[in-house]
């Protein structure tokens, strides 16, 4: 008699924490739901590089556009002509030198 109670113990504890355990069913699905949400954060940063990388190409010595120099120039010495108009995007924050 107690061997089988014996068995059935240590069936009931392994059975247990093989379900609820950190690396149980329970826990897998956690971990892979984490998996999911930081690939999905890991996209978006990608995709937020590859930006600023395009950005930065234009640039470039090598490759400089009049449009990003003059953009860039007018954000950073905060200046604008006389005759242009400036239109403020609403939920845009804008930093101010």
């Amino acid at each position: 008699m107690i061997t089988p109670a014996i068995a059935i113990a240590a069936l009931g504890y392994f059975g247990f924490h093989a379900m609820n355990g950190e690396l149980g069913l329970v826990g897998r699905a956690m971990i892979e739901r984490q998996v999911t949400e930081l690939e999905t954060e890991l996209a978006a940063l990608s995709a937020e590089r590859q930006e600023l990388q395009a950005r930065v190409s234009l640039l470039r010595p090598e490759s400089l556009d009049p449009d990003m120099l003059d953009e860039r120039a007018r954000l950073n010495l905060n200046l604008v002509h006389s005759n242009e108009l400036v239109v403020l995007r609403p939920g845009h924050r804008y930093d101010v030198n």
